[in-house]
């Protein structure tokens, strides 16, 4: 069948033929160029398929489930929303989660995605004991750190790129509830946010915040600091409130002045101090907000995610918010986090030490465009890297530039996968070559 996918920033689209493998046991790949595609989650041109789509979301099995150890087998279009109303009534939860409870392990693991606790737990990668991949040639591969090692360093964060995961044997972390209790702070500068960051490692397990990107002058940086434990017991469950956004309105809802006017009142109105929270309240706000993307209008959004050393992100970090401030574009939603020392099991896994920015950024053409430019000189120039999975535009040197083991990656790579981001900088399988293929 044919269908036409969106990513989640609204910008890159995808007129494709689809297939949909039924399980695990009977899936195949095509004798063509295809891409495996979750729950179309991912905000770029990374998970659109510059070929037929395998969609996997019926791949939506609980396979097993060790309560004494934790360890969770499961398809990989199991979401990740799935797991946790499995797991967290035996006392489990997900070792590392996104921003959504909307993703599937496939994608999960196609993007090492990391969480409010990389500091203590590191990626997805790091929690993700084995998995099967199917590969255009008909193979069947256990890929595990002790079976087919280089397959399974590649998959993690590899964009799908590598075949089509079935299973993914996950180990979760025990936990009396999935509620925390969370501590607000706001802070006024970007200085005292790294004071706050370096405080709250040894003494809590999570930790993020949010700036106030509409801030300038001596406010510059300005924003929350969130930080949290889980809870020591569970309370009474309660069902939150889901909104949505039913249809596109014709102009985005995401301009400065309404984002000027939001930014301003969170970094007013917020209540500091400690509160019991709902996990889904803590880990997934947007998620209570069904199709909030549809916000920024026709022509969507952009993502901007940089990681960046230590020693250089203070200074990094504000002169882009400056930028922002410069090109008139401002980000409905930035958040600021810090990734620590654990380094992930994956080849082109995004996470590494340092602080790391997203910025979501209204698409307005060309001056958006050249704005995401300057963002990435400015992160390349403080010794930090881009995330591909973030974006629909991220240029061929910029990616080089980002990930310096993309030569140890290309002979791992599937020879018929390809998306519209692999295709777009030429990185495809080369079996002994050390460069990006030529354009």
């Amino acid at each position: 069948m044919s269908v036409k996918l969106h990513a989640w920033g609204r910008i890159a689209t995808a007129d494709v033929v689809a297939l949909i493998p039924r399980d695990s046991a009977s899936a195949s790949l095509p004798t063509h160029a295809y891409l495996p595609v979750g729950n179309n989650r991912s905000y770029g041109d990374s998970a659109m398929p510059a070929g037929t789509a395998i969609l996997t979301r019926d791949l939506s099995r609980i396979l097993d489930f060790n309560a004494d150890s934790g360890l969770l087998r499961a398809e990989a279009g199991v979401l990740l929303s799935d797991v946790i109303a499995h797991v967290t009534p035996r006392g489990w939860f997900l070792p590392v989660t996104p921003g959504t409870q909307f993703v599937t392990l496939g994608g999960a693991l196609a993007n090492d995605v990391h969480g409010k606790n990389h500091h203590r737990a590191g990626s997805f990668g790091c929690h993700v004991r084995a998995f099967e991949l199917i590969r255009s040639d008909g193979a069947r591969l256990l890929c595990s750190p002790q079976s087919n090692a280089g397959l399974y360093a590649a998959t993690i964060g590899g964009m799908g790129l590598t075949g089509l995961v079935t299973w993914i044997e996950l180990a979760l972390k025990p936990t009396p509830t999935p509620d925390v209790i969370e501590e607000t702070i706001r802070f006024p500068t970007l200085g005292r946010f790294f004071t706050l960051s370096a405080e709250s490692d040894a003494t809590h397990e999570y930790s993020v915040a949010w700036i106030d990107s509409s801030a300038r002058g001596a406010a510059l940086g300005r924003g929350l600091f969130m930080r949290a434990n889980h809870a020591d017991a569970p309370a009474a469950q309660r069902q939150g409130l889901r909104l949505a956004l039913p249809f596109t309105p014709p102009l985005s809802l995401m301009n400065g002045a309404s984002i000027g006017l939001f930014n301003a009142a969170q970094f007013a109105l917020a209540k500091e101090g400690e509160r019991r929270r709902g996990y889904a309240q803590f880990f997934y706000p947007l998620d209570g907000i069904g199709g909030w993307n549809k916000a920024y209008g026709p022509r969507g959004f952009h993502q901007h995610q940089s990681v960046l050393p230590l020693p250089a992100a203070e200074q990094a970090i504000a002169e882009m918010l400056n930028a922002l401030h410069e090109a008139g574009i401002h980000s409905f939603i930035s958040v600021l986090k810090i990734f620590g020392r654990q380094a992930s099991p994956g080849l082109l896994s995004f996470p590494r030490e340092g602080a790391t920015l997203a910025l979501d950024l209204p698409n307005h053409g060309e001056a958006t465009l050249r704005l995401l430019s300057r963002l990435d000189q400015i992160t390349l120039r403080a010794g930090g890297a881009v995330n591909p999975y973030k974006d629909s535009r991220l240029p061929r040197e910029v990616f080089e530039a980002s990930f310096p083991a993309l030569a140890q990656m290309q002979p791992w790579l599937d020879p018929l996968a390809a998306s519209q981001f692999s295709r777009r900088v030429g990185f495809t399988h080369h079996p002994n070559s050390t460069i990006l293929a030529a354009e």
